[in-house]
């Protein structure tokens, strides 16, 4: 009777530890996902005598669902609203930004549909006030931050990550009018901690104003830890008619983290053309996050040649 007994309670412990881990376990398979809401805004002014470009300005809305029905699944729609290039600054349109399946299963990733591009994804990520300033090859059009097609990456070691994508080569606003694709490859290499390094090198098909083809090739090397981020880039695009589109340049940039909530931030780039005149910009500011879900930067911006002067007030906002 003393062995049952013993037996019964052992068995009573056993499943009062082991209950709650299963339904922990349980809990974490099940199917969840997230709105996504992102505003970019701005206060801006030129300080340059005789300037009148002064205001208020939104320049994106991120408005979207990610849903995750399956373990390394996830089905993700975002829709965006900004300026067409096309038209006039004082129009905003509607575009859908993403509309995308991924799935994960150890260190491989796969994505398919309308998806960002690894082109200059990990960039920005580093640069990480988005909101303020596009990233170097964003900013200068070397590129488009989304596309219709398909990539895949894997991690091979902690330190080693490839990365391929297949799309059609003209973004996420217009549809599909040309032959051929824009093939690009990518490897990030993590050598110590804190510090990474990124080549990559992309062809789009007949992308040029004449059909020919579009060469992009970059590199990038940048540190980050707790209190402090620099990273710097150099970037060459080149067409098949040797000089009609080659443009390329470079991008510094640094932060320092004053506080939890408080950054201070400088970035100075400078593109060259052999057929335009070359650009320089810089600029410094602040960053403050009075709560989890906004975040507000006052900068100064130069931008030559011209020298022309601005002070702005970006703020984000959204989860």
């Amino acid at each position: 009777m003393r062995i049952k007994a013993v037996a019964a309670a052992l068995s009573a412990c056993i499943c009062a530890t082991c209950l709650p881990a299963q339904a922990h376990e349980t809990a974490k398979e099940e199917p969840g996902g997230k709105a996504i809401v992102q505003v970019f805004a701005n206060l801006h002014a030129g300080l340059n005598r005789g300037r009148n470009d002064r205001g208020f300005g939104l320049d994106r809305c991120y408005l979207g669902y990610e849903h995750k029905p399956a373990k390394g699944l996830t089905i993700k729609g975002v829709i965006d609203m900004g300026a067409s290039v096309e038209m006039s600054d004082h129009q905003l349109f509607l575009y859908i930004k993403n509309a995308m399946i991924s799935w994960q299963k150890g260190g491989l990733t796969l994505n398919g549909g309308l998806i960002p591009t690894t082109q200059f994804n990990f960039q920005e990520k580093f640069w990480s006030y988005r909101y303020v300033m596009k990233s170097f090859q964003d900013q200068y059009k070397f590129g488009s931050s989304a596309d219709v097609g398909v990539s895949a990456a894997y991690r091979f070691t902690e330190h080693v990550c490839a990365d391929a994508i297949v799309v059609n080569g003209e973004g996420y606003k217009k549809i599909r009018r040309k032959e051929g694709f824009n093939y690009g490859l990518g490897v990030t290499v993590t050598p110590a901690e804190g510090f990474y390094m990124r080549l990559y090198g992309g062809l789009n098909r007949g992308a040029g104003n004449e059909g020919e083809d579009i060469v992009n090739m970059a590199a990038f090397a940048g540190y980050k830890c707790d209190i402090f981020t620099t990273g710097a880039e150099y970037n060459h695009m080149l067409s098949g008619s040797f000089g009609q589109t080659d443009r390329y340049g470079y991008s510094v940039f640094a932060s320092f983290r004053l506080t939890k909530n408080t950054d201070l931030y400088a970035r100075f780039d400078h593109l060259r053309s052999k057929k335009e005149a070359d650009e320089k910009a810089a600029i410094i500011g602040a960053q403050f996050k009075p709560c989890k879900y906004i975040k507000i930067s006052p900068n100064l911006r130069i931008n030559m040649p011209g020298n022309n002067y601005s002070a702005y007030l970006n703020c984000s906002f959204g989860f």
